[in-house]
């Protein structure tokens, strides 16, 4: 069973990798986009960080609640909504339970991807973060993290010779072709962060 001192865990472990790959993520950024991704998502999770840390809801739920509302007020440009209704979606199908199954876990997260993709308008293929965040969820299964993180990587870099057909880089038409998402690659990140905070080995 997983409690909210796992989902702190697992979004404190985030917050740690995005920090380390920030750079990472910007210059994936800046040939396909607005060159700010890797330091809108650290603003954001250092902000959903400090909030946990002042602020420790006691429900699965409600700690992801809390950091989905978190990344909205804090992150610019896409990346907030997405990751925020992301959190958010998940935390609300969770409900109030004060531990939830691993299998509960993966229905809650499959309807926070498939928020996700109602509010960009995208599918696997067109080179966003559903292309790591969709594998992951399938490969989760009832609770198998290892293999969610496996299938989020192998989504991302997946992406290299797609065109992108939505969002900033879907603008550059075949020129998008080649270069990695960096929000499917930052989707994985935060997969690979939960595989770690669960204590699973890929």
């Amino acid at each position: 069973m997983l409690d909210a001192d796992f989902f702190r865990r697992w979004l404190t472990v985030a917050a740690a990798a995005v920090d380390r790959e920030a750079d990472r993520l910007t210059e994936l950024d800046s040939p396909i986009g607005d060159a700010d991704h890797g330091s809108n998502l650290q603003r954001g999770f250092n902000a959903v960080r400090a909030t946990l840390d002042k602020d420790a809801p006691d429900t699965p739920g409600a700690v992801l609640t809390l950091a989905g509302r978190q990344l909205i007020s804090t992150v610019g440009g896409a990346s907030g909504p997405l990751y925020g209704t992301l959190l958010r979606r998940t935390g609300k199908a969770l409900g109030e339970a004060a531990e939830v199954s691993e299998a509960d876990f993966a229905q809650a997260l499959k309807a926070g991807v498939d928020a996700v993709a109602a509010l960009g308008g995208a599918a696997p293929g067109d080179k966003t973060m559903l292309d790591a965040l969709v594998p992951a969820v399938e490969a989760l299964g009832d609770g198998d993290f290892a293999a969610a993180r496996s299938a989020a990587e192998h989504g991302a870099e997946a992406t290299i010779p797609l065109q992108a057909r939505k969002g900033r880089a879907s603008y550059l038409g075949e020129r998008s072709i080649g270069h990695q998402d960096p929000g499917a690659t930052s989707s994985a990140l935060l997969i690979a962060a939960l595989a770690e905070a669960a204590g699973a080995e890929s």
